[in-house]
């Protein structure tokens, strides 16, 4: 066996290509892994233990505390059966009047916990706990934290021993500039805890320097490239099957999470302005059913299409479908700003040019490829455009095409992954 790597990640560990790749590399590399993620509840047959090789294994945590369960499960219970729930709630009410001291602070603990900000607090440190009990587990020569959610995790586990551990901080965001990180705290988080990491790797060298701005040093950069895949494969799900298409439709594909900031209401918008193909976007998100909403008030049901998220194994089968791809973030915020997004090398995997936003990581692979158009991802009416130049101009579509899969051959995984492996090389030297 090799030396023990404990990873964190806050998430269930179901469509995160990067994580995926990283311990995969890890393990065909001689290193043994443990991934500790977090399990959904509303998946009833999601494993709390997988063993994805000898070297692999991914280990779940309980999303809730029993306690918690158990209030709310009988909560539901009181609420569904009324009258049973009457009768409890005159008994507590008598144990109140009766007994003050235990059941009045009693009552307000359990509203705070079950009505207030204070269950999500519960539930976080509920996962943050069982993930550093895991992390204590077994004797682990270096621990690796991805992203900010799962730092501190890692920190303690390194750092509060006896014997320090190597602590790896791998930033998938701009932590201090992203949607839903809007508040002081996590850069003031970050800001103390990049003081006690051993190395840190970010995704691009926009990145890179943005972290050197802030922190004075310049991180290791891996690039979110995916798994190389078989040129030309002809295996693939029949998307036109699946939504009742003409078979010569073409397929305008975004494929990704279906979240703010990421330009789908402009393509929706833009729709309308396609001079044909259909508009399809595959995956699952907190906006979708504004976007369902805005589909069905323009009338758009015929021209966009929506599919559930699949998982990362299957995508490829459907992306072979598109004419063309999209990756058309909003410039919301610095992270979306300087991002390299892991979709824009899907679809090149695949062939399929790009309809891109012009950010300067993304447009630099785009136009020194020739594997796409980069407009103002803010403008319907310049989407529309470059969506109906390539509808338009078979032959130049063609060249993008060609262009995507010869792209292909640097912009992937098995080349990308020696600069990952490298830095865990290096750790194993000095020890």
């Amino acid at each position: 066996m090799g030396e023990k790597v404990c990873m964190f990640v806050w998430n269930h560990f179901t469509n995160d290509a990067r994580v995926l790749r990283e311990c995969t590399s890890l393990s065909e590399s001689g290193y043994d892994v443990d991934l500790v993620c977090i399990h959904d509840p509303k998946e009833k047959n999601m494993p709390y233990f997988e063993e994805r090789s000898e070297n692999f294994h991914i280990y779940r945590v309980k999303r809730y505390p029993e306690t918690l369960v158990a209030l709310q499960r009988l909560y539901r219970f009181l609420i569904k059966n009324k009258g049973i729930g009457t009768l409890f709630l005159i008994l507590w009410i008598l144990l109140c009047f009766y007994l003050p001291i235990i059941f009045v602070p009693a009552t307000v603990l359990i509203f705070l916990i079950l009505k207030t900000e204070l269950k999500r607090i519960i539930i976080k440190g509920n996962v943050v706990v069982r993930m550093i009990l895991r992390g204590f587990s077994k004797n682990y020569v270096i621990y690796h934290s991805n992203d900010l959610n799962t730092l501190p995790q890692g920190y303690i586990c390194a750092k509060w021993r006896i014997s320090r551990k190597k602590l790896i901080y791998d930033s998938h965001e701009v932590q201090t500039s992203r949607t839903g990180y809007d508040g002081p705290f996590h850069g003031r988080l970050e800001k103390f805890l990049v003081k006690k990491i051993d190395s840190m790797i970010v995704e691009n060298h926009t990145r890179a320097k943005y972290n050197e701005d802030l922190y004075g040093f310049y991180p290791n950069v891996v690039h979110n490239y995916p798994f190389k895949q078989i040129l030309n494969s002809n295996e693939k799900v029949d998307i036109h099957k699946l939504l009742n298409l003409p078979a010569d439709e073409k397929i305008l594909l975004y494929q990704g999470g279906i979240q703010i900031g990421r330009g789908l209401d402009k393509l929706i918008q833009a729709a309308p302005k396609f001079n044909e193909g259909t508009l399809v976007l595959i995956g699952d998100g907190k906006i979708k059913p504004q976007l369902l909403k805005m589909v069905d008030e323009m009338g758009l049901q015929e021209k966009v299409k929506f599919i559930p998220k699949v998982y990362l194994s299957e995508l490829p089968k459907y992306t072979r479908n598109a004419y063309l791809g999209f990756q058309v973030l909003n410039n919301v915020c610095f992270n979306h700003y300087s991002a390299s997004s892991n979709k824009l090398f899907e679809y090149m995997m695949a062939g399929v040019p790009v309809v891109a936003c012009d950010f300067p990581e993304i447009k630099r692979v785009v136009k020194e490829n020739k594997t796409g158009i980069c407009i103002d991802s803010h403008d319907p009416d310049q989407i529309a455009s470059a969506v109906n130049q390539l509808l338009a101009d078979e032959e130049f579509h063609e060249e993008l095409s060609m262009n995507s899969r010869r792209a292909s051959r640097k912009y992937n995984w098995e080349e990308e992954k020696n600069l990952f492996l490298k830095i865990y090389n290096e750790f194993m030297k000095v020890r």
